[in-house]
């Protein structure tokens, strides 16, 4: 609740939001060990801050991996033309 509450106060979010969970690292949960796999490069595959986002298709491969200082606006594109697939 701390978490949503903040991202409520600080970025107007009005969405439902997960619980909080680790994304790196041995305890990490198994949804983002693989969004991590899937979309490893030259850098590495660490989630380095929140608001990493991926978008993953209709038949559950990985897409795109954004960083977390791209706005969503700059993701439509990729977002429309994954769902007109």
């Amino acid at each position: 609740a701390e978490a949503s509450e903040f991202c409520q106060l600080n970025y107007g979010v009005d969405f439902p939001m997960f619980a909080k969970v680790e994304v790196n690292g041995s305890g990490a949960h198994p949804l983002f060990g693989w969004l991590r796999q899937e979309t490893s490069g030259l850098l590495g595959d660490a989630i380095k801050w929140n608001f990493t986002k991926f978008l993953v298709g209709r038949d559950g491969r990985v897409i795109e991996r954004f960083a977390p200082t791209t706005a969503p606006g700059r993701m439509r594109g990729a977002i429309e033309e994954a769902l007109g697939e």
